[in-house]
């Protein structure tokens, strides 16, 4: 693995225009490791590493073509999201880079409410645990509301949305697994939701640091739990994928970006994992 090496993955609200997903992908001025459209989540999820002091300025690049290109008052997908650039999480892949994360991300965060005019709000362990469903609640309307009463205040940047490309959160974190679940037929999206209240954490099955939504899939016809693992060392994948069979029956998975490669050990060879790819491959793979 390359020494003193972070991760970006900055998630984009456009998931259908393949033309838009690509541009985009040339405007993130650093080494993209992988790219990963999803149309029914109406989102897309780069991947680029780099080392500290690369990252903030290439997804710079890459926030200034979102925001002259996308319009998220437009926007229809399954995914929450309060912006264009919805999250920039910059990941630290060991302990002794986490400090190096965090200046990336605030810096990060500095750029784009300076620059490109985009009110920033900070989450996880740099704003004392905030989450990112807190902020997302309600979606872009409802975080504007809370701003001009006062209960938020964006870390950087104007204290208004952006006309069109709303707000965008930003952390400095260890990777998170964003991997999705299929049920096979006759499932039906009161199903997935149904299993994703009961294994997320806090729910009556809950997963430590699993957080979890159920959502249909219009263009596969097929009802889907979507997770984001926080500690895959807490809840190893194949966790996630026996607490949904315990509820429903299991027809696929999906990986949502990479994943380290310890998150699938024990993983079971029956369930079909599209898009499975580590992080070490990938790194290995773009020296």
């Amino acid at each position: 693995m390359t020494e003193r090496t972070l991760l970006a993955v900055p998630n984009v609200s456009e998931g259908q225009d393949a033309e838009l997903i690509d541009a985009l992908a040339r405007a993130f001025d650093a080494r993209l490791l992988d790219v990963h459209a999803d149309p029914d989540h109406h989102r897309s999820v780069y991947t680029l590493a780099g080392r500290p002091g690369e990252l903030a300025p290439a997804i710079l690049e890459g926030a200034r073509e979102a925001v002259r290109l996308l319009d998220i008052t437009r926007h229809q997908g399954e995914h929450p999201r309060v912006g264009a650039i919805d999250v920039a999480p910059i990941v630290y892949l060991n302990e002794r880079d986490r400090g190096a994360a965090c200046a990336e991300a605030l810096v990060l965060g500095d750029m784009l409410g300076d620059q490109v005019g985009l009110p920033v709000f900070l989450y996880g362990e740099l704003a004392d645990g905030r989450t990112r469903a807190e902020l997302r609640a309600g979606g872009p309307g409802a975080l504007a509301s809370r701003i001009e009463q006062g209960e938020l205040s964006p870390d950087f940047g104007p204290r208004r949305l952006h006309p069109t490309a709303g707000a965008v959160l930003v952390a400095a974190r260890r990777p998170l697994v964003a991997f999705n679940v299929e049920l096979a037929p006759p499932a039906t999206l009161k199903d997935a939701k149904a299993i994703a209240a009961a294994i997320r954490e806090g729910g009556s099955g809950g997963l430590p640091s699993v957080r979890a939504i159920g959502a249909w899939l219009a263009r596969r016809g097929r009802a889907q739990v979507s997770t984001n693992v926080e500690d895959h060392r807490a809840t190893p994948l194949r966790a996630v994928v026996d607490a949904v069979a315990g509820r429903a029956k299991v027809e696929q998975a999906e990986l949502v970006g990479l994943a380290p490669r310890a998150a699938f050990d024990g993983f079971p060879a029956a369930v079909p994992v599209r898009g499975r790819r580590t992080v070490e491959d990938a790194l290995r793979g773009s020296d």
